[in-house]
């Protein structure tokens, strides 16, 4: 369960002005929801307090019966590496390992030995169609397969929360709608929370929920 309560948060640089205002949520394990809005609008620091990047001027923000606030950077690192995935607009894949082992990082960081983070990944990989680029290397894969990499690294720990920031702005609407499919149907296969950041009203479509982010308010559309 994730649950936000009460989150303020003000740009110190900006004459204190506030991004975020008393901002609740409340999901549950399936749920698979959408936060859209401006750009400045506040996404991106709505995703970092939800994933204990930063640290809201107040409120809370309890995930797995864990407060993100009260815990230290090395218990909050901990809980990131473990319980949460990320998939991101530029993939992030690492050019000088193989698509499995991109696929198995997660995996290996949790401390899963090579052999299974490699059986566990590949298993991954071929439910993403990709099962005959496991030994290609990033820089020789198209735009929705490198995506599809992200999405099968940023699942193979079984997260509790997926968080997607913009996972399609850098795709064709062919590989864009594959990716959002494939994003959608392994949340929902694995119980997880997800939230996807998007711009794109086709992507939004795609989850569950929408919720706007407008003047640093949260209001379900």
């Amino acid at each position: 369960m994730l649950s936000l309560r009460h989150l303020h948060k003000a740009y110190r640089d900006s004459g204190e002005r506030p991004v975020l205002r008393d901002i609740g949520l409340e999901l549950r394990p399936g749920d698979y929801v959408a936060i859209v809005g401006e750009s400045g609008s506040g996404k991106s620091t709505l995703l970092n307090l939800i994933a204990g990047l930063e640290l809201p001027d107040s409120g809370n923000i309890l995930f797995e019966e864990q407060d993100l606030v009260l815990l230290d950077d090395n218990a909050r690192t901990r809980l990131r590496r473990q319980r949460m995935g990320f998939v991101f607009q530029a993939f992030l894949l690492l050019p000088h390992l193989t698509v499995l082992d991109n696929a198995a990082l997660s995996l290996k960081l949790n401390g899963v030995g090579h052999r299974e983070s490699q059986q566990r990944a590949a298993a991954l990989l071929d439910a993403m169609g990709l099962s005959a680029h496991v030994h290609r290397f990033p820089g020789t894969l198209s735009g929705g397969e490198s995506q599809r990499v992200a999405i099968a690294r940023a699942l193979a720990h079984q997260p509790g929360l997926v968080l997607a920031d913009e996972p399609t702005g850098n795709l064709d609407a062919g590989s864009a709608s594959q990716v959002l499919r494939l994003l959608r149907e392994q949340v929902k296969s694995r119980g997880s929370i997800g939230i996807l950041v998007t711009h794109s009203s086709a992507a939004a479509a795609s989850t569950d929920r929408v919720f706007r982010l407008a003047d640093g308010i949260l209001r379900p559309e």
